[in-house]
């Protein structure tokens, strides 16, 4: 099978032996796969793929099973699916855990379905289960442009809440609010702590979804309401920052945050179940819909990774495995 390999930080096209499915494991013949940022941590040396797993980069696919293990019970081969992988997914085939898969939703095509799992299954464990965000709150997402803004601004409108983002040009300002959130703000040309104050009367927002880190802790602190939750997911300026605790004391504040590729596939599972039960459905009926920016073959993930790099693209980006 045609694979892409990680060579000294570059990404290489080559050649692998397929892989057979064992256990609660199924083979799917990948059409599309998303590209996200930690495939380009993972690239860059900055994020070993957790043991076990595959080399190949690449968390989330979309195909067809074509292969089951002995102990594979509810997915069947010809079955179209989608599913979280904790590697693999550059690739014509890859092993992915059963209870990972789930249909392609009614109506979306592989590409569409290959950009489901990665962000809706962060967003989802992340915003709903960890900050427990409820309808009729608010929500700062950072990064609204992102596979996981533009996931979590529709979910969260979806599911009743209002919705803040922060985006780093106008044009993405208007996308985001386009596609649902009550007011963007252009970290450039504005200060978001300054503007958030001013959206909520000086109240604050009940939960921020931070994927910035470093410099933004303390301000994110500043932007929450008493008893608010701020969960962060990625530190893309930084691991560490000094945070005043008497702001976290005096409102009662939250501060949690998560990793998934590293967890185990029960904990993953309840979040798939979680998802097909709330989420599905609002896709079916498109009410929710993933943001494709661009598409490329597989043999030009370089480019699509460069592509990511450069943070002008809105939504996710995909590649496209099976013509």
């Amino acid at each position: 099978m045609r694979v892409i390999e990680i060579n000294q930080t570059l990404l290489t096209p080559s050649e692998r032996a397929v892989p057979v499915p064992s256990g609660q494991q199924v083979l799917v013949r990948v059409a599309a796969a998303g590209v996200n940022r930690p495939d380009v941590m993972q690239r860059q040396g900055l994020y070993p793929p957790p043991p076990g797993a595959s080399d190949i980069p690449g968390l989330e696919i979309a195909g067809t099973v074509v292969a089951v293990g002995d102990e594979v019970k509810h997915v069947r081969v010809g079955d179209a699916v989608c599913a979280l992988v904790t590697g693999g997914g550059y690739a014509e085939y890859c092993l992915a855990t059963a209870a990972l898969c789930l249909p392609v939703p009614s109506g979306l095509s592989f590409v569409e379905a290959a950009a489901l799992p990665e962000t809706f299954f962060t967003v989802w464990s992340n915003v709903f289960d960890r900050a427990r965000l409820a309808a009729h709150e608010t929500l700062l997402v950072h990064g609204g442009g992102s596979g996981i803004g533009t996931t979590a601004i529709q979910l969260a409108k979806a599911l009743g809440a209002n919705v803040y983002v922060t985006a780093g040009s106008e044009q993405k300002c208007q996308l985001c609010r386009a596609l649902g959130a009550d007011a963007a703000i252009n970290y450039h040309d504005q200060d978001f702590v300054d503007q958030i104050l001013a959206l909520t009367a000086q109240r604050g927002v009940d939960v921020v979804l931070d994927m910035v880190g470093g410099a933004y802790l303390a301000r994110n602190v500043k932007c929450l309401a008493e008893e608010g939750r701020l969960v962060q997911i990625a530190v893309q300026q930084g691991a560490k920052a000094e945070l005043n605790l008497w702001a976290v004391m005096l409102k009662r504040l939250t501060l949690t945050g998560s990793t998934l590729r590293a967890q185990d596939d029960g904990f993953k599972a309840a979040i798939a179940r979680q998802l097909y039960q709330t989420v599905w459905p609002l896709l079916a009926a498109g009410t929710v819909k993933p943001i494709i920016h661009a598409t490329f073959p597989l043999n030009q993930a370089a480019l699509a990774h460069d592509m990511m790099e450069s943070n002008q693209h809105f939504g996710k980006i995909i590649l496209q495995v099976a013509l």
